[in-house]
């Protein structure tokens, strides 16, 4: 995509198409605050640019019918959502709707190179397909804190041999088209407020649990990433004092008592200590377990299964009820890989929310489970580029 907008006016313009679809020039009019004769010519401007085209004509309003204007249909986004343990790639079209989607296991201790040249290999995978015959942008979110301006990991806890590699620059070389780094937790956020649970929302939290756990913060609409780009960084929060080693160097933070890899810690803790018969079974059968197993042992009234999860909703909640008290969100998402715990991790999470704050905060604070899954990140990948070309040059 070589075009970008050459004013706000056309950014909106290019914004409403994207989030919206098709409009008719009458229905853009509405929502831009143009005189129809300035609307007239951003909009021939950008006919001209090939970044959007017309597209059938638009339904009578009285008089002379008009035609419909849409972003090109060739415009290809690809979302990239590096987790701890997997990665999903997909392609997009100017709407951000998915095209194809390819998710991969893989450990991002592994190293940047390593994780890339997978990377790589997918989205080559999803070219191959037909869906793309290039890219025109990539999003990418890494499990770890970014310096966004510069799209570079900096210390990240779970990720060894990733501080200060240059994400951006790299891929950028590598895909040709334009690159932004984000946390995965932000375009987690993004995805859910694109085509989720938090579509009508302007100030919400997103909380994703799975290796580790981090906290997508929107305001007026807007991710919030602080001023160096660790905001949401809520796994490293105290929720123990003098409690357990965290890999970040403190002690009794909340990933250190709650996270994918601390319930499958302290559930193989529990099957060798004769708790659970279920878990032990199962750790005997495959030599290790996952949060997947906690969560099968839980389903069928494993207690002490039950408990392990309880209890690190708890440990959350506590995190979650200190933010809501200081930023009074409209609404809580939780999503991540820990998700599959269900109903019995949110009651925890909710129990311990609503007794902690204050009620001016809860009365009307839903706190619920994300809609779109794994898709969340890629979408929110797309979003984030998106955000980035159709913004003045």
């Amino acid at each position: 995509m070589t075009a970008r907008p050459a004013n706000a006016h056309q950014a909106r313009l290019l914004r409403l198409l994207r989030d919206g679809g098709a409009h008719s020039r009458a229905q853009l009019g509405e929502e831009v605050d143009l005189s129809r004769s300035k609307l007239a010519v951003e909009v021939d401007r950008l006919l001209e640019t090939g970044l959007v085209v017309a597209d059938g004509l638009a339904a009578s309003r009285g008089g002379r019918r008009s035609h419909n204007i849409r972003l090109a249909p060739h415009l290809r986004f690809l979302g990239v959502d590096i987790g701890a343990t997997s990665v999903d790639v997909a392609v997009t079209n100017a709407e951000l709707e998915v095209l194809g989607h390819i998710t991969q296991p893989m450990d991002v201790r592994e190293g940047p190179v390593a994780v890339f040249e997978q990377v790589l290999d997918m989205a080559e995978k999803l070219k191959a397909s037909g869906l793309a015959e290039g890219f025109d942008g990539a999003g990418i979110g890494v499990p770890g804190p970014v310096r966004f301006p510069e799209g570079i990991p900096v210390a990240p806890p779970i990720m060894p041999g990733w501080d200060g590699f240059p994400v951006r620059e790299a891929l950028s070389q590598e895909l040709g088209c334009p690159v932004m780094v984000d946390n995965d937790v932000n375009l987690m956020a993004m995805g859910e407020q694109h085509a989720g649970v938090a579509r009508t929302a302007r100030d919400f939290l997103c909380v994703k649990i799975g290796t580790g756990i981090g906290c997508g913060i929107v305001v007026g609409s807007t991710v919030y990433r602080g001023t160096t780009g660790s905001a949401g960084d809520i796994g490293h929060i105290q929720v123990e004092p003098d409690g357990l080693p965290c890999a970040c160097g403190n002690q009794g933070c909340l990933e250190a008592h709650f996270s994918g890899s601390t319930l499958a810690r302290d559930a193989e803790q529990v099957a060798r200590e004769g708790r659970s018969a279920e878990l032990a079974a199962r750790l005997e059968a495959g030599g290790r377990l996952s949060a997947a197993d906690v969560a099968a042992a839980a389903s069928g009234g494993d207690t002490a299964a039950l408990e392990l999860i309880r209890r690190g909703g708890r440990h959350t909640g506590q995190v979650i009820a200190g933010l809501v008290s200081f930023f009074n969100p409209g609404i809580v998402v939780i999503g991540g890989g820990v998700t599959g715990l269900g109903h019995t991790l949110l009651a925890a999470i909710r129990t311990q929310v609503y007794r902690q704050s204050l009620p001016l905060a809860t009365g009307n604070l839903p706190i619920v489970l994300g809609e779109l899954g794994p898709a969340a990140g890629v979408i929110g990948g797309a979003r984030l580029i998106s955000d980035h070309l159709f913004s003045p040059a």
